[in-house]
């Protein structure tokens, strides 16, 4: 067994918009936010008032049609039904109000201006049904998206094992909830054991190997007594669902992953680290350590192009300590200039006490990543933050619990 501490780095928070299948207004304006939500909410009221006032006050060779006829069109994808009919009501009385009170527009030219907004009025309409028809269809897709994901990333409870732990998934696609990122926690006989990892590819493809690997790794975390026997395990699962798969999958599908272990009553922490970015260590202090594998390794799936004997490094796990888990959409988040975010330097210095600790801490980074990238994020974000626990947390958290367990008795016991 090889001691892997790390190297100390100073340094001075999922997932797309979530809607209801219920949700009617203005569903096509998901994209927009503050101002331009409510500029496009009154813009055809506006282009109604705008259109009476243009039309009342420029000579007759001038006509507001278009913008009678803009405002119904405009109101279709972001109105309710109900709401775009009266916008095409509007504008067609508009269009029959100025007539009715000019005296010298022609019979000929009031009769297509109300033709014309009548008819644009109805295709608003139909146009307002599809987007309806389209909007249901998505809340349904996003339905069964969130289901997938608690089906096969279930959020681990916040205390296991006598650790804390918090996790987070960001989908880089809004209304995506679940790719090839993935994160399992298991309480064993052999102590608290995780596994955090990345999936090459994206689709259902993506998701069908997270649930081989989640699976596998649930089932060897349970039977296997080290840490190294859990990683062939998943080895030999992902090889089993290689050959399974068909085309360019079949040979070059591989996921990263690191594995952890901290044994019950025990301040250290075993890694295997298949070539997944590696995780930090944040002391109760500030003080911050990357826990790099002492040697390189290939991803899981990756078997057929060498064997090499997986090395398992410890690292001290002190009481307050906060272990960060993630995958590459945090540290090859980029922004506008192309800079990447920098876990490690960013979280170096910094203090996330007491048991919300986890919470905080990917609170506070999933909000610095969209800080970073503009909330333009080009790929799924896994946040996976365990804590171990000060010796009075510790104690207070047993007598809480003993306090639980014995409220549950019965006379009758």
């Amino acid at each position: 067994m090889q001691r892997g501490d790390g190297r100390g780095v100073g340094g001075r928070q999922a997932v797309g918009q979530r809607g209801e299948p219920g949700d009617r207004g203005a569903k096509g304006a998901k994209g927009a936010t503050g101002p331009e939500r409510a500029f496009v909410r009154v813009l055809p009221l506006l282009l109604l008032v705008v259109g009476v006032v243009y039309d009342a006050s420029t000579p007759s060779e001038f006509t507001a049609a278009p913008l009678f006829t803009a405002a119904p069109l405009i109101a279709a994808p972001f109105y309710s039904r109900l709401n775009t009919v009266l916008t095409g009501v509007a504008a067609t009385v508009a269009v029959l109000f100025l007539h009715y009170g000019s005296t010298v527009s022609s019979q000929v030219e009031a009769v297509t201006e109300v033709v014309t907004v009548v008819t644009v009025a109805a295709l608003a309409i139909v146009i307002n049904r599809v987007v309806r028809r389209s909007n249901d269809r998505l809340a349904i897709a996003r339905s069964i998206s969130e289901a997938t994901q608690r089906a096969v990333l279930p959020e681990p409870d916040p205390r296991i094992g006598g650790l804390d732990f918090a996790a987070r998934y960001e989908a880089a696609q809004a209304d995506a909830f679940i790719g090839g990122d993935l994160y399992a926690v298991q309480d064993t006989p052999h102590g608290v054991r995780l596994i955090v990892g990345d999936v090459r590819g994206k689709g259902m493809g993506a998701v069908a190997a997270v649930a081989v690997v989640i699976g596998a790794f649930r089932e060897a975390a349970e039977q296997e007594a080290t840490l190294e026997a859990v990683a062939q395990r998943l080895e030999r699962a992902l090889a089993r669902e290689g050959m399974r798969r068909d085309g360019l999958d079949a040979f070059e599908g591989f996921t990263t992953a690191v594995l952890a272990e901290i044994r019950h009553g025990e301040g250290v922490v075993r890694l295997v680290n298949r070539g997944h970015p590696p995780p930090l260590l944040l002391r109760g202090d500030g003080r911050l350590c990357v826990l790099s594998a002492s040697e390189p390794a290939l991803p899981l799936g990756m078997g057929d192009l060498g064997a090499w004997p997986d090395r398992v490094d410890e690292t001290e796990l002190p009481p307050g300590a906060l272990l960060l888990f993630y995958t590459d959409g945090l540290s090859e988040a980029r922004n506008a200039a192309g800079e990447f975010y920098d876990p490690a330097a960013r979280l170096g210095g910094r203090i996330f006490p007491g048991r919300g600790g986890p919470h905080a801490l990917l609170a506070a980074l999933a909000g610095e990543v969209r800080r970073h990238t503009g909330g333009g994020m080009t790929d799924d974000m896994a946040l996976l933050a365990v804590r171990r626990p000060t010796a009075g947390e510790a104690a207070d958290a047993d007598d809480a619990a003993d306090a639980g367990d014995g409220s549950g008795v019965t006379a009758g016991d």
